[in-house]
């Protein structure tokens, strides 16, 4: 995802940061490419870690969340005093990094795109949405206009209130993205032959994002309670995935690769921010609890698996 960005924003003058040595070198050498929805290669600056020097005025924060507060703190000494850091990743993750840098120097912002490696230096955008942006502050915001002015490169951006933008992306993400890693089943599908599962999960986040105080979860300029918490969810529910068709949860890949998933920050983040609310998410616990059983190997992943959740 950072690469998608980072390619919708080759106007400004960046520098791409990667551990993957290879990933780097090729960007280096035949610059980014995005294939998929949009066709496009620019040639970039890209960096391992250790090559990193000096400060930047703005940081974009694209890493695994299992990865965050060591990243973060990596991150610190190179960004500017008066220096924002931006999030795009999934969950609700700038609690943890206002502990590293701050309140007011954290901002959140959610991508409507899906997107994966598919070799190095080339990332394909699975989803056919379009580009859309939405930005928001964690503390004072003195940056806001700026970092928007900076995102507007890339796509169609809103600006608004964080919380109510991070729960609508996270009723997506701990819905669709954690039950594709349980089944290997792309969005559409899931919205097709799974939607009362997918409701149960989805209505669980929103009735915690309404006891955050949310009134609305804006999503690429619809309103995600007003859809999905409504009497014609099911059947707007395929409608509004369509274009999802090539989509799978990014969860699922670590997965099959082995590496642990994401699933404690997403919808993990729901359920914790029900207990602190009062709010009960039964149905998203069991559901992580089974994403870990699929990755200790005591669950397959397989659409006949979300039959352990119902």
């Amino acid at each position: 995802m950072g690469t998608s960005l980072g390619v919708l924003l080759d106007e400004m003058s960046l520098d791409f940061i990667s551990h993957d040595a290879e990933h780097v070198a090729a960007m280096n050498e035949a610059g980014a490419l995005i294939e998929g929805a949009v066709t496009r290669c620019v040639k970039v600056r890209a960096k391992l870690p250790s090559q990193m020097e000096g400060k930047y005025d703005i940081v974009i924060f694209a890493v695994k969340q299992r990865e965050t507060r060591a990243a973060a703190s990596f991150v610190r000494p190179f960004l500017k005093e008066d220096g924002a850091l931006v999030t795009v990743q999934n969950g609700l993750p700038e609690g943890e990094l206002a502990k590293v840098f701050g309140k007011d120097r954290v901002y959140g912002c959610t991508l409507s795109w899906s997107a994966e490696k598919i070799a190095p230096g080339t990332v394909r955008v699975t989803s056919d949405t379009g580009f859309h942006l939405a930005l928001g502050a964690y503390g004072k915001g003195e940056k806001l206009n700026d970092i928007a002015a900076l995102f507007s490169h890339a796509g169609n951006l809103t600006v608004g209130n964080l919380s109510e933008i991070r729960f609508a992306k996270l009723a997506v993400n701990a819905s669709f993205s954690t039950l594709s890693a349980l089944s290997g089943m792309t969005f559409y599908r899931l919205a097709k032959k799974q939607k009362k599962l997918v409701l149960l999960l989805m209505r669980e986040v929103i009735a915690v994002a309404r006891a955050h105080g949310c009134r609305s979860l804006p999503q690429n300029g619809y309103d995600l309670i007003k859809i999905f918490d409504g009497p014609f969810a099911s059947l707007l529910l395929p409608i509004a995935m369509k274009r999802y068709k090539g989509t799978r949860s990014g969860m699922l890949r670590d997965i099959r690769a082995g590496k642990r998933c994401d699933v404690d920050f997403v919808a993990g983040a729901a359920v914790a921010a029900g207990k602190r609310a009062g709010v009960p998410t039964p149905m998203l616990e069991r559901a992580v609890a089974l994403v870990h059983d699929v990755e200790n190997g005591l669950a397959e992943i397989a659409p006949e698996t979300l039959e352990l959740l119902k």
